[in-house]
């Protein structure tokens, strides 16, 4: 019998095709953006690999793990042979102390930056928000991308992610061949706890008298999916990610059924020093600003490269809806719920209030 065709053979047994794509690394693989950016790359034909970094193993078993903090130098022997490197290993929890939060956000950057440099990466992502811009009353709307970054740190976090992007800037003058991409989400939603997702906990809506509060949400499920973009290089440089379009004020208000609670600026923004000051609320009064003037953000860079966000403002704010009910906070500070309902509605804050001034007055007796 004569041997087949070798083309026949060869159809019959398809080689495997070579794999393609990047080497993919991500910091803080193990929960939170990290965890679904992990399981996103590790499902993709597009990647060749997935390294995933953390200070425990993740549930994507078909990520290679490596466990260490990501301020360890030794991270740049971990990471030879990865061509990208996605840095989602920030803390931005409202309950870390400030000072240990700064210090682990700007060395973990610092050291993924330098150590990626070394192992011959040639492009890092990292994850901002586009609080960087600032909230500011003159603020255009919608920002362009390029658009000055005027935020200052008097907001929980801002002053960490404009160090980091301050570092990101600097990295490819200080190891040529480095490539930063920064993306700055709107206010992120699925999963998150944060000064503005809270905002939403509240049983009336704190409406400083004379703003012009803007939203735009972005869901966790579309940032993955635009970091994808980034660490597959169909999009690079700072660019801004969120659904289409924004919210007035008033539009929240009709889709949420919260009613609003307006106040004075001066009375607004002097309790919330007040109450952060002396530790009853997380949140310090520079939170407040993003809650009183627009910051909307264009996401030209990421439509002109094909991407569209799969949720739109209204989906987004539903799905934020749900996900607190039964959560009650105001001025940024949870309360039970047996806490809530006797103090009420405008009773909470008048509560708060009233309990910082008796702080006030008991430290003044005690000359502290």
């Amino acid at each position: 019998m004569s041997s087949p065709d070798p083309q026949v053979r060869a159809a019959r047994n398809p080689a495997t095709p070579p794999p393609r794509g990047p080497v993919v690394a991500v910091t803080g693989a193990a929960s939170g953006i990290g965890a679904l950016l992990t399981a996103r790359l590790a499902a993709s034909d597009e990647v060749k690999q997935v390294i995933a970094l953390d200070e425990r193993r993740g549930e994507v078993s078909e990520a290679t793990w490596l466990i260490l903090d990501v301020r360890d130098p030794a991270i740049a022997e971990k990471l030879r042979g990865a061509d990208v490197v996605v840095h989602l290993a920030l803390d931005l929890d409202l309950e870390t102390d400030a000072a240990a939060r700064t210090a682990y956000n700007v060395r973990g950057t610092q050291t993924v930056l330098t150590a990626a440099a070394a192992a011959g990466v040639h492009r890092v992502v990292l994850c901002t928000s586009a609080m960087v811009y600032g909230a500011l009353a003159d603020n255009d709307v919608p920002l362009s991308e390029d658009a000055e970054l005027r935020a200052t740190a008097e907001a929980t976090g801002v002053g960490d992610l404009l160090e980091i992007e301050r570092l990101g800037r600097r990295a490819p003058r200080a190891h040529p061949g480095l490539n930063v991409t920064v993306v700055r989400p709107a206010v992120l939603v699925g999963g998150t706890d944060t000064a503005l997702t809270r905002y939403f906990e509240s049983p009336r809506l704190l409406v400083v008298a004379g703003s012009r509060p803007t939203w735009q949400f972005c869901h966790v499920d579309d940032l993955c999916s635009a970091l994808e973009y980034a660490a597959l290089e169909k999009v690079d440089g700072e660019f801004a990610v969120g659904c289409d379009g924004w919210l007035e004020q008033e539009e929240v208000e009709e889709l949420s059924g919260i009613r609003r609670m307006e106040l004075p600026s001066a009375v607004a923004l002097g309790a919330a020093a007040r109450l952060h000051r002396i530790g009853l609320t997380p949140s310090p009064a520079g939170d407040l600003a993003y809650t009183m003037h627009p910051w909307v953000v264009s996401v030209g860079r990421l439509h002109d490269a094909g991407w569209r966000p799969q949720w739109t403002n209204e989906e987004v704010l539903a799905e934020l809806l749900e996900e607190v009910a039964g959560r009650h906070t105001v001025a940024g500070r949870r309360l039970g719920r047996k806490d809530a309902t006797a103090a009420g509605a405008a009773g909470a804050t008048v509560a708060l209030l009233g309990a910082a001034a008796v702080v006030r007055r008991a430290r003044r007796r005690r000359g502290l």
